[in-house]
């Protein structure tokens, strides 16, 4: 498994520290984004300031996406392999699930084309669909 870690943060150009493989090994672990919270406490007793900047770091060099899902905390997930230091490639939609709070990527589901009026240009484009999961359904 360190050597995947590593050949990941190598193929990224990211210094392979013990923190950052322990991050990056943790958010590989996980089936929705998560906050700087959950991973705190999944990987307890690191430092809280140690982690953010790992994950800021990832998030310059194209390996994982902050995803502000409107309950006020910052979700992180990993990216898809084609994003990189100059753009990511992460233009999907996300799913906040009402009861259970988790937030999903939805890889598959690509935000629609936006027309923006003249002399407008985007830097980011967010959409998060509220709702209820497929576990919680059942």
């Amino acid at each position: 498994m360190n050597l995947l870690i590593e050949k990941k943060l190598a193929d990224k150009k990211v210094n392979p520290t013990a923190m950052r493989m322990l991050v990056l090994d943790f958010l590989l672990g996980q089936h929705t984004a998560t906050s700087l919270n959950d991973i705190e406490k999944g990987l307890k007793p690191a430092d809280r300031v140690t982690i953010y900047r790992s994950l800021k770091t990832f998030e310059e060099k194209g390996l994982v996406h902050s995803i502000d899902d409107g309950t006020g905390t910052l979700k992180y997930a990993i990216c898809l392999e084609a994003c990189n230091t100059n753009e990511h490639h992460d233009l999907h939609v996300h799913f906040n699930c009402s009861k259970c709070k988790e937030t999903f990527c939805l890889p598959d589901t690509k935000i629609p084309e936006l027309i923006l009026p003249a002399n407008f240009s985007s830097t980011e484009m967010n959409l998060v669909v509220k709702g209820v999961c497929d576990k919680c359904a059942n």
